[in-house]
């Protein structure tokens, strides 16, 4: 569903992708796993269009996506949560989940949508008049992902979303990220700095190193690997 190919990203001189290749199948979850720095949120924000690949192909179900703007990726079905959630702090619950579907104009789609984003999450029905930046890390990373469904994507990505959130909400978010790949079949492509709850969940992973891939393999074969466990998994 998505292909990476050789893709170079840089900021300026400094070059933060060298050349990395992956795939993502459909249905799947997949998670990039890599220390502080290893260009894991430049590989997302490169595919959904926010910054600009220097080389290499981003496939999205067969067509090369690279340089395109990030409205005409999300109008193709491919959704970002991004990094610190990035929600709009001084809008409602309601107001929020409105901008997902901006690009949208069928009206009782979208009221549907609201339903099932409610059904996953039930604490925001709950603020649905309430200021978004009042709102618990926990809550505005649901409403950040309660957003990304609001444009009716068919693939997610996620970048660390157990970022400063109380360990208990963490696991709520998790099993949350399980439950909409399993029930809404929605592909997602998942960075995590908690190395171990992303392989947990995962299908597959990608290990990430100074903007290079230096390991991949299914997730319960890099949890069992040496290397990882000494690196990312505390041993």
């Amino acid at each position: 569903m998505l292909e990476l190919e050789n893709l170079e990203v840089s900021y300026g001189a400094i070059q933060a992708l060298h050349g990395i290749s992956l795939a993502v199948e459909p249905g799947r979850i997949v998670t990039l796993i890599g220390a502080n720095g290893a260009g894991k949120s430049t590989t997302l924000r490169a595919i959904s269009g926010l910054v600009k690949p220097r080389g290499g192909a981003i496939r999205f179900n067969g067509k090369n996506i690279a340089g395109l703007p990030a409205h005409q990726i999300v109008q193709l079905g491919l959704s970002h949560v991004p990094e610190g959630r990035m929600v709009f702090a001084n809008l409602t619950v309601q107001e929020n989940l409105l901008l997902g579907a901006y690009l949208r104009h069928d009206k009782a789609g979208i009221r549907r949508d609201m339903e099932q984003v409610f059904k996953i999450f039930p604490r925001l029905q709950e603020r649905l008049q309430q200021a978004a930046g009042t709102l618990s890390g926990g809550e505005q990373q649901m409403l950040a992902i309660g957003r990304a469904l609001m444009s009716q994507p068919r693939f997610l990505m996620m970048d660390e979303p157990s970022l400063g959130i109380a360990p208990l909400l963490v696991k709520t978010i998790f099993e949350k990220i399980v439950e909409i790949n399993r029930t809404r079949g929605l592909t997602i492509l998942l960075v995590e700095q908690n190395a171990n709850l992303a392989l947990e969940i995962s299908h597959y992973g990608y290990v990430l190193e100074t903007g290079k891939i230096i390991l991949q393999a299914d997730s319960a074969t890099l949890r069992a690997d040496p290397q990882v466990r000494s690196a990312y998994l505390g041993g």
